[in-house]
């Protein structure tokens, strides 16, 4: 099956209302994070359905498929390299390595993000050196900071933190809400393995902590204990205020 064959898949599964939902949800309209992405309106449980009809497609057409100013397309591809890469030899998944980081541009949404970058580069630097994730850590792209941050769920899952954190303290003062969201779903995500790690975090940086990332990182502690940090940063707030 080639990327003709596979755009048919796709638009035989579209719906004009699903794409105007998509359009709005994802904020394509003027200025905002998602403008001028184009959907087909064909939601994701389609979308794995159809990867699953493609068989063994290759590299050279995923990657026409994630060039495409379709988001669905790149969904698709990027679901395609994730499969790909489950079952590649060390050297193919280097290979699908590159090829997303040559084509990180296109993975330029929240939900693309979120369902490649732990299973292509979080897997993929587990034993390698990670500096490629400080850099994305200080790019000037919204969603390369985000794939820094949501890489590490895969560290997470393994029971390693330090990557998390250490990411984490470095987009304290992001002024991206997407990105205060995902730092603090990754912090939780430590703190339900490592709650001691998670409070030590939040003794030092709850104060510079957006409130966002803050809510997010305590949503599993006990009702009590996260109006205490929420009330504590209300009052941290208003004192600073008093003297600006």
């Amino acid at each position: 099956m080639d990327t003709r064959d596979i755009r048919k898949l796709l638009r035989a599964s579209a719906s004009q209302k699903k794409a105007r939902i998509l359009s709005s949800f994802f904020k394509t309209g003027s200025g905002q994070y998602g403008e001028g992405d184009v959907f087909l309106g064909v939601t994701v449980p389609k979308i794995r359905v159809i990867a699953r009809r493609c068989g063994d497609v290759s590299l050279r057409d995923i990657t026409r498929l994630l060039r495409s100013s379709i988001h669905e397309e790149r969904m698709l591809a990027l679901i395609l390299l994730i499969s790909r890469y489950k079952r590649a030899t060390a050297c193919e998944k280097e290979t699908i390595y590159n090829l997303y980081l040559d084509n990180v541009q296109y993975v330029n949404s929240w939900d693309l993000v979120d369902v490649s970058a732990p299973h292509i580069i979080g897997d993929f630097l587990w034993t390698k050196d990670r500096a490629v994730l400080y850099r994305y850590a200080h790019s000037s792209s919204l969603w390369q900071r985000r794939i820094a941050l949501i890489a590490t769920f895969h560290f997470i899952r393994a029971g390693q933190f330090c990557d998390t954190i250490a990411i984490a303290k470095l987009l304290l003062r992001d002024k991206e809400d997407l990105i205060h969201k995902a730092a603090g779903w990754m912090l939780r995500e430590v703190g339900k393995r490592n709650r001691k790690l998670l409070k030590e975090f939040l003794k030092t940086y709850y104060k510079q902590m957006p409130r966002t990332m803050l809510r997010y990182s305590i949503e599993k502690f006990p009702y009590v204990l996260r109006r205490k940090y929420l009330s504590a940063k209300v009052s941290y707030i208003r004192r600073k205020e008093m003297y600006v």
